[in-house]
């Protein structure tokens, strides 16, 4: 029976480690893998065994340390290969063996110089042999929305029949388009006899941008696995970003009607982490995790915003684990921003004055545009302020005692004690 809860496959360590510039040590592939695992990710890759030392290392203390995500190391369909692997995930409470061959012509006539048959037989001895180290084994056909119909629903049958309880369908160099890898994965539930005694699981890549978008599409087709990487990194374009499929799902339930086990919350701090130990900063408009994911400079969105966030902002920041947004100050910014923002820095101003510090600002924000700083400080806007006539400007004060005396003998007058920064002063409205 299909479910409707997706199972989150990250490849951070072994797809995104594989990007130039996005090698780990160790110590830093366990860091991640213990934030993947305190995420809520359902299945961590851990790394490639056999490629170095350093690799087993990191798979066997991951599987070692990780409480709750499975551990997942990845091997060819080589004997070696799968022996390293079993070796590296042997200390998990949960391991899994994926193991992979390529099922396309051009893979197999060009690569692997093998014939169909040849890659059929690799299929069956190697997820077989995989068993004899974990009973969670799957089977990756690397190329597939490349491979030929045919050939590639003889090679996911052979691999269940096999004992693979995954089915990984990558679109390894990012080559299928909209409509094309959902129909893919439409046609395996379609003309595959034994497909529902596996998971089948999209691994997607961005080459023409359509990474994301696929992944939906085999959701859509019956798929329940998502390979997907924080950041979105791996082989060239990268892969589908973790948190643009969980927070899809997680704030259109009417498009998506489907669920996962990430703790959203701690998306900023996993990407975070992520970003400093690989010194490989975000986009800027990065969906949910980018600096300007949750900001605006528009006065007339800052404005909507301020009454009512949801006005222009349809994901609550809080959701993804992050604090209050900034209030950015820009030339585009209008007149309730800069009230705002005066007020978060402790200052009060009268309707003249005010008027004259907001065309003051607009002045301002041209000015250091032209000098091609794009974005008005505290700095310049505190200057501002206490470059206007002083008299009428009031910096973080409150009304701390009031007198009024009235009547035909002494003077009426109405007095009233002000704390101005935190010294005590006396101001007459009123004498007569």
């Amino acid at each position: 029976m299909m479910t409707d809860e997706i199972t989150i496959f990250d490849t951070t360590l072994r797809d995104g480690e594989q990007s130039p510039g996005c090698a780990m040590t160790p110590p830093e592939k366990l860091k991640i893998a213990l934030l993947l695992d305190k995420l809520g990710v359902d299945v961590i890759e851990a790394g490639f065994p056999v490629a170095s030392d350093g690799d087993f290392e990191s798979v066997y203390e991951i599987a070692k340390n990780v409480k709750n995500a499975a551990v997942c190391a990845f091997a060819r369909a080589v004997d070696g290969d799968i022996e390293a692997a079993g070796r590296a995930i042997e200390p998990a409470q949960n391991g899994r063996i994926n193991t992979f061959i390529a099922t396309s012509p051009l893979h197999m006539r060009d690569k692997l110089k093998m014939s169909p048959e040849k890659v059929l037989e690799k299929i069956d001895k190697s997820v077989t042999y995989a068993l004899e180290f974990t009973d969670n084994v799957g089977w990756v056909a690397e190329d597939a929305t490349r491979s030929k119909d045919k050939f590639l629903c003889n090679a996911v049958e052979t691999a269940i029949n096999a004992g693979a309880t995954t089915i990984t369908i990558p679109d390894t160099v990012g080559y299928s388009v909209l409509g094309e890898y959902g129909s893919k994965i439409a046609m395996l539930f379609n003309r595959v006899s034994n497909i529902d005694k596996a998971v089948v699981s999209t691994h997607c890549h961005n080459d023409l941008g359509f990474a994301t978008a696929n992944s939906f599409e085999g959701i859509d087709n019956g798929a329940r696995q998502v390979d997907c990487t924080i950041n979105g990194i791996g082989e060239r374009a990268g892969m589908p970003p973790l948190e643009q499929i969980v927070m899809p799902i997680h704030t259109r339930p009417d498009k998506f009607p489907y669920s996962t086990n990430v703790d959203t919350t701690k998306i900023i701090k996993t990407s975070r982490t992520l970003s400093e130990i690989l010194n490989f900063n975000m986009p800027p408009h990065q969906p949910f995790t980018g600096e300007n994911a949750f900001l605006t400079t528009s006065g007339i969105h800052q404005d909507g915003m301020k009454k009512k966030s949801a006005t222009y902002q349809i994901i609550d920041h809080k959701s993804v684990g992050l604090g209050t947004p900034e209030l950015i100050m820009t030339k585009h910014s209008g007149s309730h921003a800069l009230g705002e923002k005066l007020k978060e820095l402790g200052f009060g101003l009268g309707d003249n004055m005010f008027r004259e510090a907001f065309l003051r600002f607009k002045t301002l924000a041209d000015k250091l545009l032209t000098n091609q700083q794009r974005i008005v400080s505290d700095d310049d806007l505190i200057a501002l302020v206490e470059n206007l006539p002083q008299d009428k400007v009031f910096r973080d004060f409150r009304s701390v005692s009031s007198k009024v005396c009235a009547g035909s003998i002494e003077t009426q007058d109405v007095k009233r004690g002000l704390d101005v920064e935190g010294k005590r002063g006396d101001q007459f409205f009123f004498r007569s």
